[in-house]
């Protein structure tokens, strides 16, 4: 387009997002306003896509980071053609695909969820990531940021992986329009502060007036033509741009306009052009990794053996029967031992080094490329992240995660490092799977098992020694549970996962040598968890004890809760849990002063048990 009609065309863009928003009652027509110049020459001139193939691999990918300009992301698809006007008018409303914030649920051209801001541009990393050294289709990845999200901090994290990555194909655009939602930025219009700091990141600099169409266009040509380094384009914009009662003016963040049609005639009216987005180059696969023959790690019974070991182990196996797994960790691989993934398959690990949110982010990134990400660091550390869990959920994004150095038994590193709260913030994030071995050769199999799942997938590794317990081809189907020991005499029922599994079995002899026959269920998969078996127990013990190396609150003794919430009565139930905060200490030292060892498990088991015999 040249400079008449692409001033026409952002004149359009914020046309219909003020008539969206006013058709809503609701949104955020300004933030939209200020951005519709350079979404106009962005896609009218530079963004490669065929709307009608959304996956097609080489499109160019768009992020809408400052996803509360929505209005002006649904402008832009009825330019295209992939909306109609009478969707566009449905904008907020119940049961439209045009949602306040934009999310990959309901559009296809959408890369992912946004709305929690400083998001996009770490998720952008992980798309161009992709596109720089696993697809190599030659995409361009474009993320559109607010310049209030750059108060957060995993925008800079963003910014260092992608000038460590080298990534010339990503292109950050900030709308500069110097207003957040309560009042003036840290830096208002001063372009110059904010070019410093991509520059000390390493990226390469425009500055432009995001108004003068022209000057966009050739800020894009640069940013295309720029070599090994990714690119920010420094935006000088006006919120609420075109309508003088709100340009530039405070207090009108988030709200239609006052005077609609006024503003819109303003505007010059509506209009209806059509863009005709330039076409994809033909996609060219240059790089591919073979898949082989899936053969996990087996170990023995009776083998002493880690499950973060295993977990790593697995991983390599896993990668080399599955060429579209790729590993992320957070500088913790010779801890996590994903460490064993990277000596085996380098092309295909990602150090996100101690930048935990990147590291999600990316995997996100990755996830809507169609790769099977694999993210490690401690269990502990993961909690930085877990806006970026939550977000990925809202996307829908398939991703795995892994938390090593769980709870009280990593010892004597103390509490700052001992994961306790990583069952429940996992257990909370819509469709997750949580799962947590106790042995080796479950790890592995639930390590397989994660890649073909959907949503997000939490496994929960430990850092010491436990003897494997069950054979190489022993199964394990998500949302089930082994019974380790049962009988027709059971009065009581243990259920434990992970490190307490083998503290249950020890508390099981104990119990029996007592005159107590005790069932004792491994509840390796905690969310979905086993229902049938649960309940069952429950029927024939009455009396339940759950122990586990986490928080009282929304861990394994939640979970088994859960079985019963539809009305059947609850059995006799006592939940063994870390209630204090931990020091430090050997493993055991820390699982006794916690009271869920074997000793504590047997004693609150025959209370339990004498208590309900008690007329």
């Amino acid at each position: 387009m040249n400079t008449a009609e692409l001033v026409e065309l952002g004149q359009q863009l914020r046309v219909d997002s003020v008539r969206a928003s006013a058709a809503a009652g609701s949104g955020h027509p300004t933030s939209s306003m200020s951005a519709a110049d350079l979404m106009a020459v962005l896609m009218a001139n530079h963004f490669r896509y065929d709307f009608d193939r959304p996956a097609h691999p080489a499109n160019d990918r768009f992020v809408l980071s400052k996803g509360h300009a929505s209005p002006l992301l649904y402008s832009v698809y009825k330019a295209v053609g992939a909306v109609d006007d009478e969707e566009l008018l449905t904008f907020r409303k119940h049961g439209s695909r045009l949602e306040g914030h934009p999310t990959p649920r309901r559009l296809p051209w959408v890369e992912t969820a946004t709305g929690s801001l400083g998001q996009g541009l770490p998720v952008g990393v992980g798309i161009a990531l992709a596109g720089k050294r696993l697809d190599r289709t030659g995409y361009r990845v474009w993320v559109l940021c607010g310049d209030s999200e750059l108060a957060e901090g995993s925008v800079w994290e963003a910014a260092e992986q992608a000038a460590y990555e080298n990534l010339d194909n990503l292109t950050a655009i900030v709308d500069v329009n110097r207003l957040g939602q309560r009042g003036p930025t840290r830096h208002g219009h001063d372009l110059d502060a904010y070019a410093r700091r991509f520059q000390a990141f390493g990226w390469h600099t425009v500055e432009v007036d995001g108004h003068d169409v022209d000057a966009v266009d050739r800020a894009y040509g640069e940013a295309v033509s720029t070599s090994g380094q990714p690119t920010a384009i420094l935006a000088r914009t006006l919120k609420g741009k075109g309508v003088e009662s709100v340009q530039d003016r405070e207090g009108l963040h988030g709200k239609p306009l006052p005077e609609a049609e006024e503003a819109i005639a303003e505007l010059g009216g509506p209009r209806d052009i059509r863009v005709r987005v330039n076409e994809p180059p033909a996609a060219r696969m240059l790089h591919s990794v073979p898949a082989g023959i899936l053969e996990l790690p087996r170990w023995d019974v009776g083998d002493e053996i880690a499950t973060r070991n295993a977990f790593g182990q697995a991983l390599a196996a896993l990668g080399g029967g599955r060429g579209d797994v790729v590993a992320l960790d957070g500088e913790v691989g010779d801890s996590t031992r994903a460490e064993f993934f990277a000596k085996e398959y380098p092309d295909r690990y990602v150090e996100c080094y101690i930048a935990e949110q990147q590291m999600v982010a990316a995997a996100v990134g990755l996830a809507s490329r169609g790769w099977v990400p694999y993210a490690s660091t401690f269990a502990a550390f993961l909690t930085r992240a877990y806006d970026f869990v939550r977000m990925a959920s809202i996307s829908g994004a398939g991703i795995n995660l892994v938390g090593s150095h769980a709870g009280t038994a990593i010892g004597q590193d103390g509490p700052s490092q001992m994961g306790l709260e990583d069952l429940a913030m996992m257990r909370s994030v819509y469709g997750s799977t949580v799962l947590y071995p106790c042995d080796a050769n479950q790890t592995a199999q639930l390590v397989a098992a994660m890649a073909g799942l959907d949503g997000v997938r939490y496994l929960r590794t430990s850092r010491g020694e436990s003897p494997v317990i069950y054979g190489p081809d022993e199964e394990f189907p998500i949302g089930g549970s082994k019974v380790l020991r049962s009988s027709d005499r059971d009065r009581l029922t243990i259920v434990a996962a992970g490190v307490t599994v083998q503290e249950a079995l020890t508390a099981a002899d104990a119990l029996e040598g007592d005159g107590i026959r005790a069932r004792v269920v491994d509840l390796y998969s905690v969310k979905p968890v086993d229902r049938r078996t649960l309940r069952q127990a429950a029927e024939d013990t009455g009396c339940l004890v759950t122990v586990e190396d986490h928080h009282e609150e929304g861990g394994i003794g939640d979970a088994v809760l859960d079985a019963f919430l539809d009305g059947r009565p609850v059995p006799r139930l006592v939940r063994l849990a870390v209630r204090d905060m931990p020091g430090s200490g050997s493993p055991e030292e820390q699982l006794h002063v916690a009271g869920i060892d074997a000793e504590a498990i047997a004693a609150a088991g025959k209370l339990l048990v004498e208590e309900a015999v008690v007329p």
